[in-house]
């Protein structure tokens, strides 16, 4: 009977199982099987694609013999006739499956060494033998994976789903990453294709997955990521996780990207040893592993104006200065940036892209407050050199594309080109709201770091944690904001014990990423002395917050109150007379809104007197008679 000419392979494939189960049928039964043999053939010859039981023999280099075992012990699971066959063929009733000794008795080219734990049967884990009952006449089971491939179902293990996510193959692409990525297959193909291992460390998790997925995708394979955190720790677990995905690997046709962040090297670098295939390995800094290593960064600034570009398509030049400064704030990879211009409003402007730009970024919740920036320049009161110097760090900001790259400013010096500040002077002078008219002013979120979170008396700590600040500052484009920024910034000391040289490390770390952070970056202190000298250097501006005079102070109790608030006549001559910064006065008007509020009045003269006193109470500083003479 000869096999219809136009079978679907996985039709085909069922069928050719079916006539290979009766051909170990006919084994069993002491027959050549010869008819069924006949049957095989005709039906492997009508396949353009080789039949699944062919393609595992080929792949893991299994014997005929090893094969027609497989088979057996498929057929049990597959077919209803073979398992009483097995029965009576080994003259055991109650025991209707397949064990080696009955295999060896009864398929030809048989061999012992095929149960073998190094041999692939056992190796690849394809075949398992209850030992219970001795080797030769224990029962031998199929992987439930291995049944499910022979009969044309190809997809992961379950055993391994919880640990590995398929990656598909990227869409936009960094100009600069697509070129690894084929420089990366060049010495792949160079090495003849031999298996190894590919480095790819930096700023842009996101960006490695794309190079990962596109090396895959030249190679004509799929790839598979797993994060190494995941990895088990023992020895054991590590070499029953090898075996399966390197089967896995064998049976999908597929790469593996390995995401490795913080301290898990260890862990990894043991558990490589015991892989084999195209491994690829993501990683924030470089590691010792052996391999081919490639940067992968998130893109600079023209080339994110380019991504932006080929993302937005025609809606590019009605947004072009936008991009413009979106691409010198914030440092957006590939992806995210074709997932913001997919979602893009028709009418979106400057407000609805930067919150798309922050949108899906991490924050900074546990190291950092966001602060709401509210003010505008009205509300500083500065000398008019302050002000201008202000209103320069706005300017060098929303211009840095322009400067830095567009004029070729970036090709000279990596270094640099971040915009960090100093503002100094005593507490109250109007630091923190400066920033937060900066903040206002460019459409930038503003944060300060919280101290308390980020130094640690533990070793690298600190570090780790200031490493995350930045990361997650570049993210989001903000405005960090170092509060007291001497206790952090403090001058390096001589080296007497391990604590001054781990503060010192400190110190040189936060040198080294204020010099890298390309956005602004505002440091605040009331001793500029405390500072460390050579930070120095590294900034762009310098800001004194002089004390007020007595025509800033009275141009600040002016402003001090909303325009809702219910006052009596007010003299702010006599208010300015209080020697007290921009700080104490707002304290003051708040103080005193209060004690109006609760006598009932609108605010007046009286309620300031009182409150200016308990303000200097708490600040053990009292007040000269000579300052609120004429208030009541």
């Amino acid at each position: 009977m000869n096999a219809p000419a136009a079978l679907d392979w996985s039709t085909a494939n069922q069928q050719l199982l079916v006539a290979e189960f009766a051909r170990l049928r006919a084994l069993l039964e002491g027959s050549d099987g010869e008819e069924a043999q006949t049957r095989v053939a005709e039906l492997r010859a009508t396949m353009s694609v080789p039949p699944a039981i062919d393609t595992l023999a080929l792949l893991f280099e299994l014997s005929d013999f090893e094969r027609d075992l497989l088979l057996l012990v498929a057929g049990v699971e597959m077919d209803a006739r073979l398992g009483p066959l097995c029965a009576q063929a080994s003259g055991q009733a109650s025991r209707p499956w397949a064990t080696f000794g009955l295999a060896m008795s009864v398929l030809p080219a048989a061999h012992w060494d095929a149960l073998v734990p190094s041999e692939p049967l056992r190796h690849w884990r394809l075949l398992e033998v209850d030992e219970s009952g001795g080797l030769a006449s224990g029962r031998v089971r199929l992987d439930e994976r291995v049944l499910h491939y022979l009969a044309g179902l190809n997809h992961l293990d379950p055993r391994l789903q919880p640990l590995l996510s398929r990656l598909p193959p990227p869409g936009l692409m960094c100009r600069g990453h697509a070129d690894v990525s084929a420089e990366a297959c060049s010495r792949l193909q160079h090495d003849g294709g031999s298996p190894r291992t590919i480095l790819l460390f930096g700023d842009d998790p996101q960006g490695q997955q794309d190079v990962a997925a596109d090396i895959a995708r030249r190679l004509g394979v799929t790839l598979h990521c797993l994060r190494a955190a995941d990895i088990p720790a023992t020895a054991h677990e590590q070499a029953a996780l090898a075996i399966l995905w390197q089967r896995e690997a064998v049976l999908l046709g597929s790469a593996l990207l390995i995401e490795l962040r913080d301290d898990e090297g260890k862990t990894l670098e043991r558990f490589i040893e015991r892989l084999g295939g195209l491994l690829i390995v993501a990683a924030r800094a470089p590691t010792a592993l052996d391999g081919e290593a490639f940067a992968i960064d998130r893109p600079d600034v023209p080339e994110q104006r380019r991504l932006w570009r080929e993302a937005l398509g025609q809606r590019y030049d009605e947004l072009a200065q936008t991009i413009d400064n979106l691409a010198g704030q914030y440092r957006l990879g590939a992806r995210r940036i074709a997932s913001i211009a997919a979602r893009l409003s028709p009418d979106a402007d400057l407000a609805e892209l930067h919150h798309a730009c922050r949108a899906d970024a991490p924050g900074m919740s546990e190291l950092a407050q966001r602060i709401e920036a509210r003010a505008d320049w009205d509300d500083l009161v500065l000398p008019e050199a302050q002000l201008r110097i202000l209103q320069q760090v706005a300017v060098h900001t929303q211009h840095r594309l322009t400067v830095h790259h567009d004029w070729g400013f970036a090709e000279k010096s990596s270094r640099g080109l971040g915009i960090a500040t100093l503002f100094w002077g005593d507490s109250g002078t109007g630091k923190t709201l400066a920033a937060e008219v900066l903040a206002n002013t460019l459409g930038l979120a503003l944060y300060r770091i919280d101290l308390s979170a980020v130094v640690s008396k533990y070793i690298g700590e600190t570090e780790k944690n200031l490493r995350k600040v930045f990361d997650s500052a570049e993210e989001l484009g903000a405005i960090l904001l170092f509060d007291e920024a001497d206790a952090l910034f403090g001058k390096r000391s001589e080296v007497k014990d391990s604590h001054d040289r781990y503060a010192n490390i400190e110190v040189s770390y936060l040198l080294q990423r204020m010099e890298a952070y390309r956005g602004l970056a505002i440091l605040t202190t009331n001793h500029k002395a405390a500072l460390d000298s050579a930070f120095a250097r590294r900034l762009r501006f310098v800001v004194h917050f002089p004390f007020p005079d007595q025509v800033q102070r009275e141009a600040l109790w002016h402003g001090v109150f909303p325009a809702a608030t219910p006052l009596e006549p007010l003299d702010y001559h006599k208010l300015a007379h209080l020697a007290v910064p921009g700080g104490t006065i707002r304290n003051i008007a708040l103080s005193a809104a209060f004690l109006a509020a609760e006598a009932g009045t609108a605010i007046g003269m009286r309620h300031l007197l009182r409150a200016a006193h308990i303000e200097a109470a708490k600040r053990d500083k009292p007040i000269s008679d000579a300052e609120t003479r004429g208030w009541v």
